[in-house]
């Protein structure tokens, strides 16, 4: 229509006011955007180690020094205390032990850790100052892992690195184009000056 070889034309052009200057459009009947398509991101396979991901490396560190620390406090109040030792009578001789040695106080530990009733418990007030300490912060622990997991396996996170025409833009990892001397050019061409660099 510009260089006067068609009077009238039917077609879906975007309005332009490069467009405008030469073209009488009707009015628009459908006004949409710039829309952009990606390729939907290949999903990855959980790995063995996925059931810690809802926990961060160092909290997991953390948790380990916490449980040795806790359980090493626990061997030596035991020890300390006089009401953790036990009087053993047999025909022969008496002996007095402890139950809670450095095997038996990790084994607490740990079972308090996994929230599993065992049948060693702390006699002495220390030690059960310091086993309901650890059953808190357990309790915690537990409640932030599980909220964290649920939330891990119910939404699917799609991360879309590109979600606008300045994101497109900005990058060059992914290659893109338009049509030539179409709407969505012009619309790079005069919004972005560095996108022919970029690309």
């Amino acid at each position: 229509m510009g260089v006067s070889e068609a009077d009238i034309a039917i077609a879906p052009l975007t309005i332009t006011s490069s467009r405008e200057g030469v073209i009488d459009f009707t009015k628009p009947f459908m006004t949409i955007g710039i829309s952009i398509m990606v390729k939907k991101p290949v999903k990855e396979k959980p790995g063995v180690f996925s059931f810690m991901s809802p926990l961060s490396q160092e909290i997991w560190t953390c948790i380990v020094f916490a449980y040795v620390g806790v359980s090493i406090v626990l061997f030596l109040v035991s020890r300390f205390s006089p009401y953790e030792w036990k009087v053993i009578e047999t025909y022969s001789k008496s002996s007095v032990t402890n139950d809670f040695t450095i095997c038996n106080s990790l084994w607490f530990t740990l079972g308090a850790f996994m929230q599993q009733g065992i049948d060693l418990c702390p006699r002495s007030l220390s030690g059960r100052i310091v086993g309901s300490a650890w059953w808190f912060f357990t309790l915690i622990i537990i409640s932030s892992y599980t909220a964290n997991l649920a939330a891990f396996l119910t939404v699917e996170r799609m991360v879309t690195p590109i979600k606008s025409a300045d994101d497109l833009a900005k990058q060059t990892e992914v290659e893109y184009g338009t049509l030539l001397a179409g709407s969505s050019h012009e619309f790079f061409e005069v919004r972005f000056t560095h996108v022919q660099s970029a690309a």
